[in-house]
């Protein structure tokens, strides 16, 4: 049977405290409350509810996946009642803006705590996580009035919020977008189908507020000719009062492999005379300021394929554990349970290195976001050039490493691993998504070569390797040999990841197919290469933190770190291979 979710509190302070964000986030007034001993109590709490309330709903929502009656949405048993809970106890407003009943804390923090819903319940961590995104996305670009009119609720989860891109025709291509918006006094009437809208339709909130894309009647053909618009489920007075129901509805539900307790409809605009909603920002402005919603969604994706990883992880070393099978080789008497078979042990510690380089990867993510957000726009800007770098490598690479991590969950089952009573399959299902929404990975590295590479000709990774050469060189002068192997491994991964930037640049005019056919490939080195930076810095704070914590936790922290080095990193290495061969590859693909 599943196994009740235990958020890993100490490895996400440690790792707040020491590796990646509170320290450089406490010298920026906004973020100077956010102490280390406030995220901790964060912390605990959060860990508290996850378990409690959230993990629970789990058997529920695959038992009795929600269900679409008239028109409207029931959640599945428990849902309602653990999101009343989830806004009372004020979770939903943690980093969002004071100004608007939020608790201004860091997003780095925020993401810790995500981590822990999204682990306990994938079905249920979506919906504040999209409402979160909508947040972002208003706060960034709507006018006062809107801002003043929708997000006070929102911020305090009293409503929640939507992402409406994708429609029947036009998957990741919205320039083939329909939805139209046309002008009346001081709204628009907006009327289109849209498709895949997670939380689209549900009875968890009192209203929910749609960010829609749609056309309006001048705009031009393709992606420059897309607007933003605000469509409340129920109209909102100036006041912020409810008015009566928008012309907005789900006409299905998706059946889906995973996230079941997750509502994903299908939903009509302007069935009768157009649902009325209202212009974000500019017209025809509409998909860069949607980019603010997906960019923030694309790194909590990246989370989501870390917690899963983290929740089919505890699981399957639970069941390790218990499970007697056979003669255990690295048992001295040959009795013991099959965590101690050699190659169980071996998937086992797999799986918690590359964990413990997804966590630092997201949380350094985010802390730079954080960073981005400071008054000091030179550094700002120096910040944000490294989020934009970081984001599709944390979106791509987690989503991918979930696959096999919650693969190899299945594996340390054996055949209870396909029975569904254990669990465990869920969690394979779950992650399943998360390489594919928010933008596949193919699109994640089209945007990282195009976006991220060619763009600037290759600066922001240059600054990138820059940095990781400095924590490579530390590594290669410590006096300990264990350190040192793997600063050497840190190098080469390294080496390898610039020789397949330098590639991409000297092929990108003359051979610009085969650079994206070497994208995803060029990706993933990237993922493993930037995780064996964040592990190495792992080893350091384990060397200059000897004196304040735990042996034991340190110990376990740095061998895992050396864990990735030899059983992570360098396999990886290979996909130098891939890019360098790419022109060949190519030619021989291009039929098939």
């Amino acid at each position: 049977m599943s196994v009740a979710y235990e958020a890993p509190v100490p490895e996400l302070m440690f790792l707040l405290q020491h590796v990646t964000g509170l320290k450089r986030l406490g010298k920026l007034s906004r973020f100077e409350d956010c102490t280390p001993e406030l995220a901790e109590a964060v912390l605990q709490e959060a860990s508290k509810f996850a378990k409690e309330v959230i993990w629970p709903l789990n058997q529920s929502s695959e038992a009795q996946p929600p269900v679409l009656s008239h028109g409207n949405v029931n959640t599945s048993p428990g849902y309602r009642e653990a999101y009343d809970k989830f806004v009372e106890a004020g979770w939903n407003g943690l980093a969002c803006p004071t100004e608007h009943g939020g608790q201004g804390l860091c997003e780095a923090l925020a993401s810790a705590v995500s981590e822990m819903w999204q682990s306990a319940s994938m079905s249920f961590g979506l919906c504040p996580m999209l409402t979160a995104g909508a947040i972002h996305a208003i706060e960034m670009h709507a006018s006062h009035e809107l801002k003043q009119r929708f997000l006070p609720k929102l911020v305090s989860g009293q409503w929640t919020g939507t992402m409406n891109l994708t429609e029947p025709q036009a998957g990741s291509d919205l320039a083939a977008i329909t939805t139209k918006a046309t002008p009346e006094d001081n709204h628009y009437l907006i009327k289109g189908s849209k498709i895949f809208i997670t939380y689209g339709e549900h009875d968890l909130a009192e209203n929910i507020i749609h960010l829609v894309l749609a056309r309006l009647p001048d705009a031009p053909a393709g992606v420059k000719g897309i607007s933003l618009f605000i469509v409340p489920k129920y109209l909102v007075g100036e006041d912020g009062s409810l008015g009566p129901r928008n012309d907005v509805t789900c006409t299905a539900l998706e059946h889906k492999v995973g996230i079941h307790g997750s509502p994903t409809a299908a939903m009509k605009y302007g069935e009768k005379n157009g649902a009325i909603g209202y212009l974000v920002g500019q017209p025809h402005q509409g998909l860069a300021y949607m980019f603010t919603m997906m960019n923030h969604a694309r790194l909590q994706v990246g989370l989501q394929g870390l917690a899963v990883s983290e929740a089919s992880f505890q699981q399957a070393r639970a069941y390790a554990h218990e499970r007697i099978q056979g003669k255990p080789l690295l048992c001295s008497d040959g009795k013991g349970p099959i965590a101690y078979h050699p190659d169980v042990a071996r998937m086992l510690i797999s799986m918690q290195s590359r964990i413990l380089a997804m966590r630092a990867l997201v949380l350094e993510a985010a802390t730079e976001l954080d960073l981005a957000s400071q008054e000091q726009k030179d550094s700002a800007a120096v910040s944000q050039a490294r989020v934009d770098l970081l984001i599709p490598i944390v979106k791509g690479w987690c989503t991918e490493q979930a696959q096999e991590i919650t693969s190899m969950g299945v594996q340390i089952h054996g055949g209870m691993g396909y029975i569904e009573e254990t669990g465990i399959g869920r969690l394979w299902r779950d992650a399943r998504i998360t390489p594919i929404y928010e933008g596949t990975t193919a699109i994640q590295a089209n945007d990282f070569i195009g976006r991220k590479i060619l763009r600037d000709n290759g600066k922001a990774i240059s600054d990138l390797i820059k940095d990781m050469e400095d924590i490579a060189a530390i590594l290669r002068k410590s006096q300990n040999v264990r350190l040192q192997q793997l600063g050497n491994q840190l190098y080469q991964g390294i080496n390898a990841l610039n020789s397949a930037v330098q590639w991409c640049l000297l092929n990108a005019k003359d051979n610009l197919p085969s650079v994206y056919f070497a994208s995803v490939p060029l990706l993933m080195l990237a993922g493993y290469v930037t995780g064996g930076w964040m592990v190495a810095r792992i080893a350091l704070a384990c060397q200059e933190t000897a004196s304040e914590l735990s042996a034991d936790f340190l110990d376990k922290q740095t061998r895992l770190a050396l864990a990735y080095g030899s059983l992570v990193l360098l396999p990886s290495l290979g996909l130098l291979n891939v890019v360098e061969q790419a022109n060949q590859l190519c030619a021989l693909s291009a039929h098939p």
